[in-house]
């Protein structure tokens, strides 16, 4: 607690070693940020670029890896100030503020992948009416939605532990996930009831749309010819994989922040990494091979970067 300035700092204690494996720790950090831009972005770029990709598909693909983009910077830049810092702190206000990113984003992942499976729903299951269904004012809605939706439902958070008194200050973590709670003396009754709202609303609901679009889309391609159940299979198996990924890791997360375990340090640090590293980097990939006009065009891009 800083009395002159009145700021309450918060201390990470997630670290392994962090004062004689800073500069690895950096050095892999920092590599895997610049991985994550770079094959977010390129992915980003061929879609922006390409008029053939800007179908509502690629665009909601566009809106996810820059959805991850948005995650990775929440986090990175602050993890490698803690690197190279001698006392890895941050303020509360800077904690909340952090965390209100960290599960916007998350949020808004799950809205996009729910987009995503409704847009493919219809253009296997409603192929005629896609075109009327999906406009492109709905597609923008949609996107808006994915953002502003998420950091309204999220927003509620940060004021109601902004006033709660903090009985300890040392955080068993290396960024400012639901762990903050646990900082409070007593977590107020509102608290856990919003919290168990907000996860309800966000995580199982969006799952249980996904997996009804999903088996519907599966009833309907069994029922068709091999041509369209090859189709099918190229868009969608992408979307289930990320889906599967994401959802392995926030249940992760939150097993992870919310029950008692004897784990040690190093295995905390080790499960952190994986949250922060798998899934900003799985995207591109996922969608870079497994999309077919996507891999195209990457393909294409290498070849005329190597005859240059």
């Amino acid at each position: 607690m800083d009395n002159e300035l009145n700021v309450t700092y918060i201390t990470f204690d997630g670290h392994v070693e962090v004062q004689k494996y800073r500069y690895l720790y950096f050095v892999i950090m920092f590599t895997a940020y610049i991985l994550i831009i770079c094959s977010n972005s390129t992915i980003v770029g061929i879609i922006v670029i390409n008029k053939s990709l800007h179908e509502p598909m690629y665009i909601f693909i566009a809106a996810l890896l820059i959805n991850s983009l948005l995650y990775s910077t929440a986090i990175y830049p602050k993890l490698l100030i803690d690197f190279l810092s001698e006392k890895q702190i941050i303020s509360y206000s800077a904690c909340l503020f952090q965390w209100f990113i960290y599960y916007t984003l998350a949020i808004s992942e799950f809205f996009l992948l729910s987009v995503m499976a409704y847009d493919r729903y219809v253009s296997i299951c409603k192929p005629l009416k896609y075109h009327t269904i999906m406009r492109k004012k709905t597609v923008n809605i949609f996107l808006i939605l994915a953002w502003i939706l998420p950091a309204c439902q999220m927003s509620v958070g940060p004021l109601l532990f902004a006033n709660e008194k903090l009985c300890y200050f040392i955080l068993k973590g290396i960024i400012c996930n639901s762990r903050i709670q646990k900082l409070q003396c007593v977590t107020s009754t509102v608290a856990n009831i919003y919290g168990l709202i907000l996860f309800v609303e966000s995580v199982p609901l969006p799952l249980l749309f996904i997996l009804f679009t999903y088996t519907r889309i599966l009833i309907i391609t069994y029922r068709s010819s091999r041509e369209v159940r090859r189709k099918a299979a190229q868009t969608c198996l992408p979307h289930l994989l990320v889906l599967i990924n994401f959802s392995c890791l926030s249940t992760y997360d939150v097993l992870l922040a919310r029950l008692e375990t004897d784990f040690s340090k190093t295995v905390y640090l080790i499960m952190s990494f994986q949250m922060i590293l798998y899934h900003p980097l799985f995207n591109p990939i996922i969608y870079g091979l497994k999309m077919k006009d996507i891999f195209k065009h990457l393909k294409r891009l290498f070849s005329r970067d190597k005859l240059n």
